[in-house]
């Protein structure tokens, strides 16, 4: 019988860290809980989180800015941001910089648990398309893509972080490439049909991955659209 995950919640409000850690408690989880970033650090130094719930809004070092120190130190824990602003730049901010979901306060426990369901389903388990890949280093353009350690490395060495979503999209172009993609082809191969209504749409992901590979929107080089068809991959792919 397998463990059950160990979610990590963040929260300067001792309430809320109490009422979400028996509310995930309750539903089976192992919960560990932090007030800051130092305390979040501390524990994930550990080992064995599965899934950290952070905060946007934390004394001092905010919620954007762990999520983006974590993922810029390679760090492929997945991420649920959790804040009172419902803006939808810090939204967006968020799920670029790597997080893999976003929930405003308040919230309902039951979506909560949904969201943290689909999420840790995304990421703990390769879907069909994936599934038995062994890891390869992928060179495509001024990129290098390696889904051992899921880094994305440009050729001025610098890495750019990916979430969990993102890094499985851009796997599925990097196995197929230079051949038109369907929006359900690609839910097929990149999230094995676990999408529920909370997840992000492919034109979404589409969007933040073009950006974070420099590819300009207006004019793509990298991943074209197919009006009434889907998206193109289109640069040469070399692994092994």
């Amino acid at each position: 019988m397998s463990e059950p995950a160990h979610i990590l919640v963040v929260d300067d409000h001792q309430e809320i860290r109490q009422l979400v850690g028996r509310l995930l408690e309750k539903e089976g989880y192992r919960v560990s809980t932090a007030a800051d970033g130092r305390e979040l650090r501390r524990l994930l130094a550990k080992g064995g989180v599965d899934l950290v719930v952070l905060d946007l809004m934390l004394p001092g070092e905010d919620g954007l800015t762990i999520c983006r120190d974590l993922r810029a130190g390679s760090a492929t824990v997945p991420i649920i941001m959790l804040t009172a602003r419902g803006d939808g730049e810090d939204r967006i901010r968020g799920l670029e910089i790597g997080a893999d979901d976003y929930i405003a306060k308040p919230f309902s426990g039951r979506e909560l648990v949904v969201r943290i369901k689909a999420v840790l389903r995304r990421t703990n388990a390769f879907p069909p398309g994936l599934a038995g890949t062994a890891p390869r280093v992928y060179r495509f353009g001024a990129w290098t893509l390696d889904s051992g350690r899921r880094e994305l490395e440009s050729d001025a060495d610098i890495v750019v972080p990916l979430s969990t979503g993102e890094y499985k999209l851009l796997l599925v172009f990097l196995q197929h490439p230079q051949r038109v993609l369907t929006r359900e082809q690609l839910l097929d191969l990149a999230k094995g049909r676990t999408a529920t209504v909370f997840d992000r749409s492919i034109d979404l992901q589409v969007s933040r991955l073009r950006r974070k590979l420099g590819d300009d929107a207006k004019d793509p080089k990298l991943i074209k659209t197919v009006w009434g068809g889907g998206y193109l991959f289109t640069p040469k792919v070399t692994g092994g």
